[in-house]
């Protein structure tokens, strides 16, 4: 259904309206052309790689923000993560810094899929999930701080080191938070709570990333708030897992204090010398 004439200033500049299933779409016609009608109908990405492709570099927010929320999400689901990046570059949808179009190659998007597979199943198991989360220690981190500083890198060696000290720290962080509370909700008995926050952080993780894709404004501040909450949560944290390892300790008779020996009986009084009767004399004299 179409509604002509709406509105006609001038015979250059005609208004249509058109009514569609996806809503009402504003097409300035004659003054615009049918190519910016057409880039008005893509949606962020593709409209940022066309930038892109123009020759307009990302602005500095946008770098941020990317760096950081790789940093960020490595730290929850580094799979995932990889994975979402390599797959959005490989589409069209964005256009990855230089340093990141690796994520882009089929082998690594391959290696990224099936290690998120394997995490997935793994982060969900009681028990299991936590050493994989200690083996991942060693991965999370140094895979953090490669992706924040590969986002940087065309900006200078100087950035590229401190994103990857920023982002490494941001990885580390979240990996902390991630892995010490997965600890104390592994102290439930059922396993329904581990299922929720396991899911909760997938979906936080590609939620996050594409805010940052999207709204990168919106996503650094979500990030202040988020390392508040950290810094708050960590010591919590930290005092609730000693306190459940001690538990734990005391349960196997690993925390009970060595008893100390019964004392030994205390000796026999001695009676007193008892004194002879006047004239005699005592006993054993002679």
């Amino acid at each position: 259904m179409r509604v002509p004439h709406i509105y006609t200033p001038t015979k250059r500049r005609r208004f249509v309206v058109e009514l569609s299933a996806g809503g009402f779409m504003l097409l300035y016609a004659q003054h615009i052309g049918a190519e910016h009608c057409a880039f008005l109908r893509q949606g962020p990405f593709r409209r940022r790689r066309q930038q892109q492709e123009k020759g307009s570099p990302m602005d500095p927010v946008h770098i941020i923000a990317l760096s950081m929320g790789a940093a960020w999400a490595s730290g929850i689901n580094l799979y995932a993560a990889v994975f979402m990046l390599g797959y959005l570059g490989a589409t069209g949808d964005i256009v990855l810094p230089p340093d990141l179009q690796v994520l882009s190659d089929p082998l690594v998007l391959l290696a990224a899929g099936f290690m998120y597979c394997v995490e997935f199943f793994a982060d969900k198991t009681p028990g299991v999930d936590t050493g994989w989360d200690a083996i991942h220690s060693f991965v999370r981190i140094p895979a953090g701080a490669i992706l924040a500083a590969g986002a940087v890198a065309e900006v200078g060696p100087a950035a590229e080191l401190a994103a990857a000290l920023v982002g490494g720290t941001l990885a580390a962080s979240t990996h902390a938070t991630k892995a010490g509370s997965r600890v104390l909700i592994n102290a439930s008995p059922e396993p329904f709570t581990n299922w929720t926050a396991s899911v909760a952080e997938d979906l936080t993780v590609i939620g996050g990333l594409w805010v940052a894709l999207n709204y990168p404004w919106l996503f650094l501040l979500a990030l202040v708030l988020f390392i508040l909450l950290m810094v708050w949560l960590l010591p919590k944290l930290w005092r609730g897992i000693k306190a459940l390892f001690a538990r734990i300790a005391r349960l196997f008779g690993g925390g009970k204090e060595a008893e100390a020996p019964p004392a030994a009986p205390p000796p026999p009084a001695l009676d007193p010398p008892r004194r002879a009767p006047p004239g005699q004399k005592p006993p054993g004299e002679t």
